[in-house]
């Protein structure tokens, strides 16, 4: 159940990041919001890490490099999804974000991709990822009218 709540968590706080930042960057440009938007999240983590007690650091240097791209990626998700938004509207642009993000994460499933247990490819799952891929396809052409 955690893993539900704190998905529907993450969701909507994207969304809403994601207009959030749009609407900084109209005014202080888009990599400078990408700096800020980065920056204060490494203080808030920080800050965390100190009143929380971390250890982790210590281990830091046990992980695969491949995987400490993660941060980097997420400066590309930031300015890409603020792009999206001016672009296309909030709706449309995590629409099609998120079906991308299920997409990649559907082959990451099946194919046991950087070291998750693999996953079989079921109808369901293509059915579904098709029917999310329609609905952005009706969205748009509503949206066009």
């Amino acid at each position: 159940m955690a893993g539900i709540i704190f998905s529907v968590i993450a969701g909507m706080l994207t969304s809403i990041q994601g207009v959030f930042n749009t609407r900084v960057s109209e005014k202080a440009g888009l990599w400078e919001t990408v700096a800020f938007v980065h920056g204060v999240g490494l203080m808030l983590a920080l800050s965390i890490i100190l009143f929380a007690g971390g250890e982790g650091f210590k281990r830091i240097g046990e992980v695969d490099r491949l995987y400490l791209l993660g941060g980097a990626m997420g400066v590309f998700i930031v300015f890409s999804l603020m792009q999206g938004i001016s672009s296309l509207g909030a709706a449309y642009s995590i629409a099609i974000a998120l079906v991308a993000q299920l997409i990649i994460a559907t082959i990451i499933d099946s194919f046991g991709l950087f070291g998750t247990p693999a996953l079989k490819l079921s109808l369901p799952r293509i059915l579904g990822i098709l029917t999310m891929i329609v609905g952005i396809l009706i969205f748009s052409y509503q949206s066009n009218k």
